[in-house]
């Protein structure tokens, strides 16, 4: 390609992401309703206004999803999302019947596929049937969704825990029912959606604060907590799009002197920070009840799919009867909690797994890093993102390292900023270090 085709290429990229940002401002403006002729009636255009809103192709949120077809379209780039895998997808995975290095999951301990993890499984199968049917206040329960959680709340040294179908449902449903209005939700400004969907449903206050800053939170907490009835500070134990985490202590000291709650997502920490894999508390030494609210998920360590919060009874109890998401839900599958809990008790028995995670990891941010590679915050735990400053260019090295056999996904506008635009890495135990050396070595041809 030459210079003036990729100046080209460029300029429209830039034309049709001003277009997405006006699309997304415009879908945040306050509805206004057509003035009414006389004696109420609409004129043909006043009618046709109106029937745009019953249109789904009308909507704000088609139109992004067209701009970003035309996108596309006119850059001439593959959309890299959406391959169909064959297979249990680790370190690496078949894709048209073609074998490619895998970053794309969050398989981190290759317990998903693991045979005793899916002998378990099966198991619950052949006992229990596929699905929980309804509700477990309902439908009661099964001992192994029991076993699940008594293991879990064992493993965070906590009172109890419960588990919920659905990881990012589990934000959802447990802030929106915890707290409400006359209340504070305050987090770190790179939150994952569920917790900002989780303070919007719930009605209260919702406040963020710059990315890992304590200090910044501690002087929010300083000017604004005596307006408040409860305060919930919500941050995470290892961020997914950035590989970096917070200095825990500094927060569990700030929520003891602001009399607040602290909730610690660990969806990506469990099982990859601290010697033993038992996440940011291990990490940074401190015990399990220093935070109110742990929460996690199943779908990622620990090979199922669902989420869970642990901590005291007290809180377990409220969300076992009142929790919406947990009561009015259908229960998690048996089959599921059985490969759950059998990947947790894997986990425990072979802590080396964490140790080869941690090798790997270490591995490509440094590698990265000597070739130039711009990996941001990461602190080389599992998740190393290669940041390119464009989404253009982000896309395209995606699809020229799947020519090359390396299954990655790009990120970029509008999940982040587009000079943030990215590769994001995620590295498993399983993957080999010949395997690290041949994507960093592949990904700095691209830079030059």
């Amino acid at each position: 390609m030459g210079l003036g085709d990729q100046i080209r290429r460029q300029l429209a990229a830039k034309a049709l992401q001003r277009q997405l940002e006006r699309v997304s401002e415009e879908a945040n403006e306050p509805f206004m309703p057509p003035a009414a002729g006389a004696a109420g009636a609409l004129s043909s255009m006043q009618q046709a206004e109106r029937d745009k809103l019953c249109s789904f192709t009308e909507m704000p949120g088609y139109q992004q999803v067209e701009i970003l077809r035309q996108m596309s379209d006119k850059l001439q780039v593959a959309s890299p999302f959406f391959r169909v895998h064959d297979g249990v997808a680790g370190a690496t995975t078949q894709i048209g019947g073609t074998e490619y290095l895998n970053y794309a999951n969050y398989n981190y301990l290759g317990f998903a596929g693991d045979a005793h993890v899916s002998a378990r499984a099966k198991q619950a199968i052949d006992r229990y049937g596929t699905s929980a049917s309804a509700s477990r206040m309902v439908a009661g329960e099964r001992p192994v969704q029991r076993e699940l959680e008594q293991a879990l709340a064992a493993f965070y040294e906590v009172d109890d825990c419960v588990v919920f179908v659905s990881g990012h449902a589990t934000n959802v449903t447990v802030i929106g029912s915890l707290f409400g209005p006359g209340d504070l939700i305050v987090h770190d400004q790179l939150a994952h959606n569920s917790i900002v969907q989780g303070a919007q449903l719930s009605g209260a206050k919702r406040l963020s604060f710059p990315h890992n800053d304590w200090q910044a939170l501690d002087a929010l907490l300083a000017r604004v907590r005596n307006d408040y009835r409860r305060v919930l500070i919500a941050i995470e134990g290892l961020y997914s799009m950035d590989g970096d985490l917070p200095d825990l202590a500094r927060f569990v000291e700030i929520k003891q002197r602001h009399a607040a709650f602290l909730m610690v997502d660990e969806a990506h920490s469990l099982g990859v920070l601290g010697e033993r894999g038992k996440g940011i508390r291990e990490h940074c030494g401190l015990p399990g009840d220093a935070v109110d609210i742990w929460m996690g998920t199943l779908s990622k360590t620990l090979a199922g799919c669902g989420g869970f919060i642990a901590g005291s009874q007290a809180l377990i109890d409220i969300l076992r009867h009142l929790a919406p998401g947990f009561l009015y839900s259908v229960g998690l599958a048996p089959t599921l909690a059985a490969a759950s809990l059998a990947a947790l008790e894997r986990l425990i028995e072979e802590p080396q797994r964490v140790a080869w995670l941690r090798g790997r990891g270490h591995q490509f941010l440094d590698e990265a890093r000597r070739a130039g590679l711009n990996t941001g915050t990461s602190a080389g735990y599992a998740v190393v993102p290669v940041i390119t400053g464009s989404s253009l260019k982000a896309a395209q090295w995606a699809n020229a390292l799947f020519e090359e056999g390396i299954n990655v996904q790009p990120i970029f506008y509008p999940a982040v900023e587009e000079k943030a635009a990215r590769l994001r890495f995620f590295v498993c135990s399983t993957h080999e270090p010949e395997q690290i050396s041949r994507t960093v070595a592949a990904l700095a041809r691209l830079a030059r």
